[in-house]
Formats: C-alpha cells, structure tokens, sequence
C-alpha cells in the first residue's frame, strides 16, 4: 500500500524542473507512505515516477518503488495489494525469472512483461492502481480495481501529463489549475460526493474502476474498461445460480472464506474492524475460523446510545474469542478532528461517517499496519434500508392516480414536521419523533415523480442544484446522471437490482470505498474490503433475489452463514449505521464553526450558490423546527474545503 505519482512533460525536458516537481508531488503523500519514498526520472523522455511505500509485503529493499522489470524495458509504480500474487508466480515458474523479493509488486511487474498489460490485469485479484512506463513504445498505461478500491487521478493540463494517488498531489505539484469543474460540483451538490470519471478541478479526473488508460508520446490519449458491473449483472442473468438455495449459501461462505483468507496474507500485523453489524461479522468470524490464534479486531464508541455498537460489537467478540480493543471517544475528540476533514479529503466530501472511520483508523494502527472491514455487503446483498424505502414508496406512488399525486403531495405537506410529531405523537401508543415528520416532507414530493429510478435519485439527493444554484447559468453545468442508469432501463432490471447496480458503480466507489481510503491512509493504515473482491460481486449476481432481500429482511444469505458462527440474537437488530450525532451537533458545538463557514462571501460568489436559501435550512434547522443536518453539512464541507484549496 502507498501513494504514486507520475509526471510527463514531453521530451528533452529540464532534468531539475522534472526531478523537483514530482519530488514535490510524492511529498505529499508521505501520509500514504511513511515507510520510505523514491523517484525516478528520464529527462530524455520527459517522464518521472514516485511513490510512497507503506510496507506490508516483503519490507526488504526489494519491494522498493519505482520498480524496474528484470528486462529493463518497463518502469512500474502501484499501490493496492493482489492477494494472487503466490498463484501468478508460479504460473511464471517456466520463464526463468530472477527473482530479486517476493513483493506482490514484482510479481506484478514481470506478469506484465510477459504477458502485457490487458492479459495481466484480468487474471489480478486484489485493489491497485498502477502506472507502468514502457520505454520501448514510450506509453504510459494507467489501470484501476475493477471496483476503485483505490484512488488514482490523472490530468492533461498545459501541455502535461499527470497522475496521483490523490488531489492534493497534484496541486502540491502545481501541474493543474485550481478551477472547479461545474458538473463536478453540480453532482457533489446532490450527492455529497464528487464521481469518479470527475474530479473537484476542471483538469483533472479520477480514472474510473475498471479502465484502463493509455497515453503515447504523440499525445494520444484512449480508455476502456476491462470490467464493469455491467457485465457482472449480465453474465449472473446468463449463469444464474441452478442449485437449491443451500448449495448458493454453501458456495457464497467457501468464496467469501478465500476472500477473507487472501487477505490476511502480510508481513506485519494484523487485525479487522468490528462494529458488531452483519458485514463486519461475517468478516470477522471467517477470520477466526481461519486462525490459530485470536484476531485483533477493533471498534469504537460513543456515549450516545442511538450511534454506539460498541456493546453490540463487544458481545459478537467475545463470542468469536477476538483479541478486541474498544475506544470510547468523546463528542469533543470528533469534534477536535472536524478541521481537518477537508485536508484529508482534498475534494468536497459530506459523509459525516468520516469522523469515527478516521477516529477507528487512528487507533487501529496503534498496534496493526493492516485492518479488513466488512464495506461492501449492502450494496451486493441488498442490506441498505432504503432499498425498503423505494420500492415501498413505489408502490405507494403506483397506486396514487397521476392526476392526484400533486395533491397527496400538497395535503402531506401542509402540515409542518412539528405538527405530524405531535399529531402522530397524540395516537395511543406512539411517541412522536422529529424524524418522522422530516420523513413524510421528504417522501411527499417523491410521489409525484412517476418514474422508478428519477424517483431513486431524487431520494439520494441532497440538494436539487437547480433551486440552489439558480442564478448559475444552465450552460456552464452539465446534468449528472447516475452511472448505470441507461443499462437498468434497457435491461428492464426490477428496482432493487437497479438501486444496486447504480450503488456499486456510485455510492460505493465513490463515498464509501473514498472515505474509507482517505481515512485509513491519513494515519498510514492499509485496509482491506473482501467483500468487495470482485468475485464475490459477481456471484452475487448469480444468487436468486431472495437471498439477498426478502421481504423486509436484506442480506439473507449472509445471515445464514454468520448464524453458523454467532447466535443470531446477537445480530438481529435494527440496522444503524456508522455515523455521529450531526444534527444535534449542529445546534450545539458546531453550531458556530458551521455559521462562519455558511457565512462566507466567497461561497456564493464563486459558486452562484442562493444564499437565501441557504440561511433559510439552516434556520429551520437551529430552530428545530426541521432537520437539515446533511443538507447543510455538504455546504460547510464545501465551504471549508473552498478556504483550505481554493484560498
């Protein structure tokens, strides 16, 4: 694990200026790397390599980066792990390879000598993302995990060529301008998040998972994909599952047991994150069956019941017989560590589950360099609540004639939020919630959108730039639509298929799998995601649909082989989630840092944000009138990431 960057500047460059910028750019990410760092420059091509090592497979001087092929021909810098690395190996045990380590990195490396790039990549299982320069051709090929586990951005600017681990190096270089891209922001503005195929800046671009992108010397520039989920959903329609549901069960557990089992291959310590959910149990208890001696796992809490699993996650180690670690953190040390936020995303970034991701991965490497999480299992195995939301929401909607949805809409919300919480508050046996009377306000303008998947992306989003940006002319800022979108509707996917489609191509890259790189990589912590291998991803789309969700009940399968290792009265329970108190927050300690970030002039001048608008959420929201926690969130992490990267 590390951070890479590259820099081509076209032939006959000046030595110095190539050998300073790109040292500069792997400077920056010394937080990826601590281990050691190296560049290697060809003034004659132009061309200069960097990496960062963090050091998990063979720490000697032969797992050094950048790597040269035993050939000479090829230079390779890569960050991620390929946990076949041992099978692919032996499958060179006839070229006479000279072998100088065992680092998965060089394995890599020869691979791809012998049997090129596209060849290579298809047979990789693991996260990567990879810059490999041939100096025979003279092309740079860049390549991404088929599901972005790992980040890498690429720009064309000024003439120049450029790639990073992350953003921050390529401004530390100052090889792209600070322009924002329009439809970036018009995307993160709804979602929270910038995609992938985007970046924040309007030169540069995050590679999408899959891709790969070759760059010649005469400037000539072309990507394709050698994955996609896509073609996951397909070949699972053409090869789906013929055996009873118990063989599928068998089959998933012996695939996620390998998966597991691959991951926990290092040369330094280990352990695994523990929130006591479904995801991170499974994870968990596989590992222990697989070791002969208790795992280290980790969790974290809060001294506020409706966002701690510590307890929860305390009972399932205890069972598993882990070596668990708990941390209980104050509102004050979540608090302390909101500041930094947009340092350690260096683009706008709203999930506020960022704050404990980043609190757990501090006090995870206190004692291990290499953590597994259990990400990635809602999106695949149908655990996300608002799956449950949507389809009943549809079929509310279906139900309502279309002549009448503007006025079921316009009756739900003629009461205030307050009033349904004291309505509903007045029926026996109910307790009235603020949250509740948020809910209908929120689902009330959903009914009268009569397409299913509009309506799915009207319920993700945060804000409608339209209404918030609304004096930003419509020309300066391309629609975003969500990737996948066009494929469930010709492939007439049902709607929860569809909701998972679209989240593995979106969510989970690029709020999910970016929070959790972001975080574990500030305090130099390597985190693997087997649920997330891509081979589990695709049996998934083989197994029937009601092994993932049945009825009100997600991630059935998963469920029954967790039952086998922990009693299901320690599992079975409302999903939560992994997040923070914000809206409280947001009333009280955060209360001011937020208002001077809301305040800003240069928000709305350089962004053509309404800051009507604006003030009006975050009044209702002081108030408590309504519950604008995420909405306004997104505009101060916006804010903030504006003074810290734009000045």
């Amino acid at each position: 694990m590390c951070g890479i960057t590259g820099l081509w500047l076209g032939r006959n460059s000046d030595g110095d200026k190539l050998r300073n910028t790109i040292t500069r750019m792997t400077d920056a990410l010394l937080h990826r790397g601590p281990d050691g760092g190296d560049v290697w420059c060809d003034s004659d091509a132009g061309l200069a390599l960097g990496q960062r090592r963090l050091a998990i497979i063979d720490l000697s001087d032969a797992g050094k980066q950048p790597m040269h092929s035993a050939d000479g021909r090829y230079v390779m810098v890569y960050n991620g792990e390929v946990y076949n690395a041992e099978d692919l190996r032996a499958k060179l045990a006839g070229e006479n390879v000279a072998w100088r380590g065992h680092s998965d990195s060089e394995v890599i490396l020869e691979c791809m000598a012998r049997w090129g790039v596209r060849d290579t990549v298809k047979r990789l299982i693991g996260m990567f993302a990879i810059a490999l320069w041939d100096k025979k051709t003279g092309r740079l090929t860049l390549v991404r995990d088929r599901l972005g586990v790992k980040p890498l951005y690429w720009s064309r600017f000024d003439g120049n060529i450029a790639f990073a681990s992350e953003l921050k190096a390529l401004i530390g270089g100052n090889v792209i301008s600070r322009e924002v891209n329009r439809t970036a922001l018009d995307a993160y503005l709804r979602f929270g998040y910038v995609p992938s195929g985007h970046s924040i800046y309007a030169h540069a671009k995050m590679l999408q998972p899959g891709h790969i992108l070759e760059i010649t010397g005469e400037g000539h520039v072309s990507e394709f994909a050698y994955w996609s989920v896509e073609d996951a959903v397909l070949s699972g329609q053409n090869h789906h599952w013929s055996g009873d549901d118990q063989s599928a069960i068998d089959a998933l557990e012996d695939l996620l047991r390998d998966a597991v089992e691959r991951r926990m291959i290092a040369d330094v310590p280990l352990g695994a994150f523990l929130s006591g959910g479904i995801d991170s149990s499974t994870v968990v208890a596989l590992m222990q069956s697989i070791s002969d001696r208790p795992v280290k796992t980790y969790s974290i809490g809060f001294d506020h019941d409706a966002y701690n699993e510590a307890a929860f996650a305390g009972k399932v180690a205890k069972h598993l017989g882990t070596d668990h670690t708990e941390l209980y953190v104050t509102a004050q040390d979540a608090l302390d560590l909101v500041p930094r936020l947009s340092e350690i995303y260096d683009e706008p970034f709203f999930d506020s589950s960022s704050i404990p991701t980043s609190l757990i991965s501090t006090l995870t490497r206190k004692e291990v360099t290499v953590a597994l999480s259990g990400d990635g299992g809602d999106e695949t195995f149908g655990g996300y609540n608002r799956y449950l939301w949507a389809r009943q929401i549809s079929n509310i909607a279906k139900n309502i004639p279309f002549f009448g949805a503007s006025l079921v809409s316009k009756g739900l919300t003629a009461l205030s939020p307050a009033q349904w919480d004291a309505l509903i508050g007045l029926l026996p046996g109910k307790r009235g919630t603020a949250a509740l009377g948020d809910k209908i306000h929120k689902v009330a303008p959903l009914l009268e959108i009569r397409d299913d998947l509009d309506r799915y992306q009207a319920l993700l989003s945060l804000w409608n730039p339209d209404v918030l940006m609304a004096d930003e002319p419509d020309k300066q800022r391309k629609k975003f639509r969500i990737p996948g979108e066009k494929f469930c509707r010709n492939r007439n996917l049902d709607h929860v298929s569809a909701m998972q489609v679209m989240d593995t191509m979106m969510y989970m890259v690029d709020d999910i799998l970016t929070k959790v790189d972001r975080a574990s990589m500030a305090s130099s912590l390597e985190v693997r995601v087997p649920l997330i291998d891509h081979r589990v991803i695709e049996f998934g789309w083989r197994m029937p649909a009601h092994l993932k969700l049945d009825g009100s009940v997600g991630k059935v399968a998963l469920r029954r082989i967790l039952y086998k290792y922990v009693p299901r009265e320690l599992i079975d329970r409302p999903k939560t989630g992994f997040g923070v108190p914000l809206a409280e927050w947001l009333r009280g300690p955060l209360k001011e840092w937020v208002g001077d970030l809301l305040a800003r002039d240069a928000l709305y001048s350089d962004f053509g944000l309404n800051r009507e608008e604006v003030n009006k959420r975050f009044t209702e929201h002081l108030s408590g009138h309504r519950n604008w926690p995420h909405q306004l969130w997104t505009i101060a992490m916006l804010s903030d990431w504006q003074r810290r990267w734009l000045g």
